[in-house]
C-alpha cells in the first residue's frame, strides 16, 4: 500500500513539473510574439526589432514586479508616444497567450 502511495506521489510530481515546463514555454512564446508586435508598433525593424524581442523575453525571465513584460511594453509605448492603452496591451497579451498555448500544444503532439 505504501508503494502505491509513493507511485501516485511521484506521478503527481512529474505531472506538476511537466505542467510548469509547458507554462514556461507558453509564456516565453507569448513574450516573443508580444515583443515582435510591440517592435512593429513602435517602428522598429531588422536588428533593432530582434534586440527588442530579446529584451522583452528577458524581461519575462529576470524582471521584477507583478508583470515585468507588461511594464516594459507599456513604458516603451509611452516613451514612443504609442496610442495603445494599458487595456489594449493586456488584451493583446491575452490573445498572444492563447496563440502561444495552441502552438506549444501542437508541438507537443508532434
Amino acid at each position: 500500500m505504501t508503494g502505491s502511495f509513493e507511485e501516485r506521489e511521484k506521478a503527481y510530481e512529474a505531472k506538476w513539473a511537466h505542467d510548469e515546463e509547458l507554462h514556461f514555454k507558453v509564456l516565453a512564446r507569448r513574450n516573443k510574439l508580444l515583443g515582435q508586435w510591440a517592435a512593429g508598433e513602435i517602428g522598429l525593424s531588422g536588428l533593432a526589432a530582434d534586440d527588442y524581442v530579446k529584451a522583452t523575453i528577458q524581461a519575462g525571465l529576470i524582471g521584477k514586479g507583478p508583470d515585468p513584460v507588461f511594464e516594459k511594453v507599456h513604458s516603451d509605448f509611452t516613451a514612443h508616444k504609442s496610442p495603445h492603452s494599458q487595456h489594449a496591451i493586456h488584451r493583446k497579451m491575452e490573445e498572444l497567450f492563447h496563440l502561444a498555448s495552441e502552438a506549444v500544444a501542437h508541438e507537443q503532439k508532434s
